[in-house]
């Protein structure tokens, strides 16, 4: 935790909104990138937010679609691809400089001899851990995990040992708020899954709608942070006090307008997980 968002906890009494990069400070470069959560913890971030999929040969990476076409120079599932084969696509420069219409074309082959490898290089999740860990201050992680998937629950299995390797499954150390890294799903069995293997693991259920379920706050059993999309906030601004009320957090995806900001700040959300991390902090004053 910053000394800026410590003081601000003092002055005003509740906790300051938590800043989530969404995939790095992905609007400044390419998502799921080394780079962009470089960046994203220069800006300040509290949390680094990243999907991941296991690979063919048992690796987990940070990759959000299915297919790895809208991200690299390559076609196919990740899911039927093996580390070795994500390796040698570029996963970077489709999003040339800060993106838009001088994006290079993502079929056109790099010329790999000059480009930065930290921009183009697909990033595993056990990279991304070395990552938070070398951090000079507190840096926690949100992570995804992707459904529906032909690898099922092998992916909260190989998730759950490699956060153990990293010390991620014991309880939050003393002086810590919440546990440095928490498992976020729109699928409630992938959250039941890390639940039992991991119970000190927070759970995120994250949703694209409000269903007549959920509208009273309710959310899966042994999940405590509820991860409503923007669009549910601009239609139902009641469910954050609803779910406050129900003993669960609220983090918000994925709020990158300053009048999304606004509403979140209002409504009293937990955590808002963007692609502007440092414009985000700043509106919200934690500069």
């Amino acid at each position: 935790m910053t000394s800026a968002r410590l003081a601000k906890d003092a002055r005003s009494g509740p906790p300051a909104i938590s800043v989530i990069a969404h995939r790095g400070a992905s609007e400044d470069a390419p998502e799921h990138t080394l780079a962009a959560y470089r960046k994203a913890i220069e800006d300040g971030a509290d949390a680094l937010e990243c999907d991941v999929r296991l690979t063919a040969d048992g690796h987990l990476v940070c990759v959000h679609d299915r297919r790895v076409n809208r991200t690299s120079n390559g076609r196919g599932a990740v899911s039927a691809l093996e580390l070795a084969d994500l390796a040698s696509l570029d996963f970077g420069s489709w999003k040339s400089g800060a993106g838009g219409p001088d994006a290079l074309d993502p079929l056109e082959a790099p010329d790999r001899q000059h480009e930065d490898p930290e921009r183009t290089s697909v990033l595993t999740l056990e990279r991304l851990l070395e990552l938070v860990a070398d951090a000079d201050r507190r840096v926690e992680l949100a992570i995804e995990t992707k459904h529906p998937t032909r690898w099922a629950g092998q992916v909260e299995e190989r998730l759950v040992e490699l956060l153990d390797r990293f010390g991620h499954t014991k309880p939050a150390t003393a002086g810590a708020r919440t546990p440095a890294v928490r498992v976020m799903s729109f699928s409630a069995r992938s959250l039941h899954r890390v639940r039992a293997a991991a119970p000190d693991i927070p759970g995120v259920y994250l949703m694209q709608f409000l269903t007549p379920r959920h509208r009273d706050g309710r959310l899966p059993p042994g999940v405590g942070i509820a991860g409503p999309g923007i669009r549910i906030l601009r239609a139902h601004p009641e469910y954050v006090a609803r779910a406050h009320r129900a003993g669960h957090r609220v983090h918000v995806w994925t709020v990158n307008e300053p009048a999304d900001v606004e509403l979140c700040r209002d409504l009293g959300v937990d955590a808002v997980i963007t692609n502007r991390p440092k414009q985000v902090r700043t509106q919200l004053g934690l500069t």
